[in-house]
């Protein structure tokens, strides 16, 4: 496989995602050609990758004699105390400006890391290196870093754009499948809000993806979905307005997450699928996606035995926290629950088009849990 790069442009910055198989030992060569001023280096990295995985990282950086710290990863990390911890011990290392931070893992080690990074001296250098695919595809791109709050998931954080993301496609091999899941919903989600082409695309390669890992299927969706939302957020890096669409289903997913506590009962892509199939119904009801659309969604989910049914995941009795979280999203403006529903495949509403009461969603969960 060649090693393909893109730029994604925004308006505070500018920066590579090289994309590649088995390109973890570029890294070091990589950082002397896009950030010469490096010293220093530290490595966060997820306590469960694979050993051979760091080791491969650190050959690479030699030169920089890099500082190695392993987290052990769930959602309670993603806080102000633990943010402390790492800020603390950067800062102890004498970490300067011009020195660089390096996330080695899944979107909770990225938003983590990106968050503590943009904090440590008003910013220092900040390279991504995403373990999974939803990161590669999603979370590693567009600069939101973030930690949790008890009101929420992601309401603490800042904007803050990495310098260089790596995004190596091997690391994917050891993923077990409802891990691949997980990403795939965020590539689903890309072709839906933006690019029917892409979804059309997904529907004759999504087995490929998800059940063979393939490698030229995988790198194809991944630069892809970077390039779609690379566009997004160079038109809104702030999510001002367009950027909100990326929240397609999101608003739902968060309170299905939330009346879970965050917890490893539901994932966050399990939760984006399951809030997707939701707002494509719910675009359907309020007359906006036609039934044909609806039922090719409906059908692409059957065929990939994609999570579409509440009731494997909740109890009725849950859906009054499931809303209570909806109607805490930082995206709601008012005492509404702002969605972003579907016009058609590849076309979204305009955000703060469509919102609705917390009684009005109730009610619709209800008919809807099955």
């Amino acid at each position: 496989m060649k090693n393909t790069k893109i730029i994604v442009k925004t308006k505070s910055k500018s920066y590579p995602i090289y994309f590649g198989n088995n390109n973890l030992s570029r890294v070091g060569k990589l950082i002397k050609k896009n950030l010469p001023n490096v010293k220093n280096i530290i490595i966060v990295s997820d306590k469960k990758l694979p050993p051979k995985l760091l080791k491969k990282l650190s050959k690479s950086l030699k030169g920089y004699n890099p500082k190695i710290y392993k987290l052990r990863v769930s959602e309670k990390i993603k806080s102000f105390k633990f943010s402390n911890k790492l800020i603390e011990i950067f800062l102890n290392k004498n970490l300067n400006r011009s020195d660089c931070v390096i996330a080695l893992g899944g979107g909770i080690i990225g938003d983590l890391v990106g968050f503590v990074a943009s904090l440590t001296k008003r910013g220092v250098k900040f390279i991504n290196i995403p373990s999974t695919l939803l990161a590669q595809v999603d979370a590693s791109i567009g600069g939101k870093t973030a930690i949790n709050s008890p009101n929420g998931k992601n309401l603490i954080g800042t904007f803050y754009q990495p310098d260089l993301i790596l995004t190596d496609v091997a690391l994917l091999k050891s993923l077990p499948r409802k891990e691949m899941v997980c990403g795939y919903g965020e590539i689903l989600k890309h072709s839906l809000i933006y690019d029917k082409k892409f979804f059309v695309w997904l529907s004759n390669n999504g087995k490929k993806i998800i059940n063979n890992k393939d490698t030229n299927a995988l790198k194809t969706a991944i630069i892809k979905s970077c390039k779609i939302k690379s566009i997004i957020v160079n038109k809104d890096e702030e999510e001002k307005n367009l950027r909100m669409i990326l929240n397609f289903g999101h608003t739902f997913a968060h309170g299905f997450e939330g009346a879970k506590n965050f917890s490893n009962t539901i994932s966050h892509g399990e939760a984006v699928l399951l809030g997707m199939i939701l707002a494509s119904q719910l675009s359907y009801k309020k007359k906006l996606l036609s039934l044909k659309d609806l039922n090719l969604i409906k059908k692409h989910y059957r065929n990939l035995n994609l999570p579409m049914k509440m009731n494997k995941k909740f109890k009725k009795n849950e859906i009054n926290k499931i809303v209570s979280f909806m109607q805490k999203d930082k995206k709601n403006q008012n005492d509404k629950i702002n969605l972003i529903l579907l016009n058609k495949i590849g076309k979204t509403t305009q955000p703060n088009d469509y919102n609705m009461r917390s009684n009005e969603m109730k009610k619709f969960l209800m008919i809807n849990y099955h």
